[in-house]
């Protein structure tokens, strides 16, 4: 056989791939987890501090979304007002020696400050409920008095607005602060919640006049934050 034909029947190997099979799929699972390790760390620190973040941005969105209505100058005084009024719940909590959480705003239905691992206390309860109301519409006082002072209708229409958010907190409907006390006022006029019947039905006398004595102040400051017609 000629030397050509040699060359011509020489067995010819199959170059080798750059990347072997296993090689790729190994490659394959770096590259993958390479992409998810930020993902299970994102989500890690959202299940962490989730009520952080929700408490956080609740407060934006809030915000936002009574802006997108009003304004953004009324939206900020009016989720300030909301926080006022949480935060007498929250202080209030605090002094009683309970475990709140700081308030959660729900936009458009308002927001809410969670107590845990609490036991049902007449009096205590009613107090807290009606802290709410009583911070808010100190709140709303403060508006009024920069209304005059400045002369502003927004001041005065967030002032306004402010005594009515406070004063329909107080009706003795399902989950309002006016239900909480309503339900305390009943425990301790029975004469439950006190070692002393008639030392219940004391607190439930100094409940009642509390609660009526908010609730006029809080229609007062309505009337007096109103704007007449021809400002409208």
């Amino acid at each position: 056989m000629s030397t050509d034909d040699e060359r011509r029947y020489e067995p010819v190997t199959a170059p080798e791939p750059a990347t072997l099979p296993s090689e790729h799929r190994r490659d394959t699972r770096s590259l993958l987890g390479k992409l998810l390790a930020p993902l299970v760390v994102l989500v890690g620190v959202v299940l962490k501090f989730g009520v952080f973040i929700l408490k956080f941005f609740g407060v934006f969105l809030a915000v936002g979304g009574y802006a997108l209505i009003w304004g953004w100058r009324f939206g900020v005084g009016f989720v300030l007002l909301i926080l006022a009024h949480e935060l007498g719940h929250y202080i209030e909590a605090r002094r009683a020696g309970l475990d709140p959480q700081l308030p959660v705003f729900i936009p458009f239905v308002g927001a809410y400050v969670a107590l845990r691992n609490v036991r049902f206390d007449p009096w205590v309860n009613a107090r807290v409920s009606l802290a709410g109301p009583v911070a808010g519409g100190i709140a709303a006082a403060g508006c009024l008095v920069a209304a005059v002072a400045l002369d502003s209708d927004l001041m005065r229409a967030l002032a306004y607005a402010g005594f009515l958010l406070n004063l329909i907190n107080l009706a003795p409907i399902a989950f309002l602060d006016g239900a909480h006390v309503l339900r305390s006022w009943r425990v301790l006029r029975a004469g439950g919640g006190r070692a002393d019947p008639d030392a219940a039905r004391r607190l439930a006398a100094l409940v009642a006049a509390a609660s009526l004595v908010t609730i006029a102040a809080l229609v007062l400051g309505m009337l007096a934050a109103h704007v007449p017609q021809d400002r409208l």
